[in-house]
């Protein structure tokens, strides 16, 4: 069976800085161009058959830079909607809210466009994507792709392992880095995590 290959995109202003970032489309950080670049041996070592994205800006730059051009783009991609958390980072929310754990609670409600997402909603997004790729990791043709954002992909692993959305709070994802995702004994697994090397 193929591997399923989870990579978070580079850096940019507001992930460095812990800010929620959602449907605010940022561009890379000078330094998040270059973990993007520094991908490109790691993912050219591999047999990529499919890439998909989502269909924010830091995630086809770093798409673009990792040598993983014109990606099937998939708004089920896109980060967890953070609502009226966007743009906030957790101590600043922890100051009116101080047991608040995104995984648990989900977000602050927001506007009309984005009144943001319980753990259960993007549980279901992430089942729909697993859903769509799992043909492709079927046919061992070569391994499938998804560059996205940190927390979606998080829920995404848990999901492919058979956890409820809230188990995402599990792994941590650093930006620029890649999770591997196969089997072992026909059962899911993590083959590598938060990697920039194999």
């Amino acid at each position: 069976m193929s591997e399923l290959l989870l990579v978070r995109h580079g850096e940019t202003e507001w992930s460095r800085d812990g800010r929620h970032t959602s449907w605010t489309d940022l561009p890379l950080t000078d330094n998040g161009e270059e973990q993007a670049r520094a991908l490109r041996p790691l993912l050219s070592a591999r047999k990529i058959a499919r890439v998909y994205a989502s269909p924010m800006t830091r995630a086809l730059r770093t798409a673009e830079l990792a040598g993983l051009p014109s990606p099937h783009i998939l708004d089920d991609l896109r980060e967890w909607d953070y609502g009226g958390d966007e743009g906030i980072t957790t101590a600043e929310i922890h100051r009116t809210r101080p047991d608040w754990y995104l995984f648990d609670d989900g977000v602050a409600p927001g506007p009309a466009d984005h009144p943001g997402e319980s753990p259960g909603e993007v549980g279901a997004r992430a089942d729909r994507v697993l859903a769509l790729i799992a043909p492709h990791l079927e046919d061992d043709e070569g391994d499938v792709a998804l560059v996205a954002h940190a927390h979606f992909l998080r829920v995404l692993t848990a999901r492919r392992l058979g956890l409820p959305p809230a188990a995402g709070g599990l792994f941590t994802f650093g930006t620029g880095t890649v999770g591997v995702l196969g089997t072992e004994h026909e059962r899911p697994a993590v083959v590598a995590w938060n990697t920039r090397s194999l």
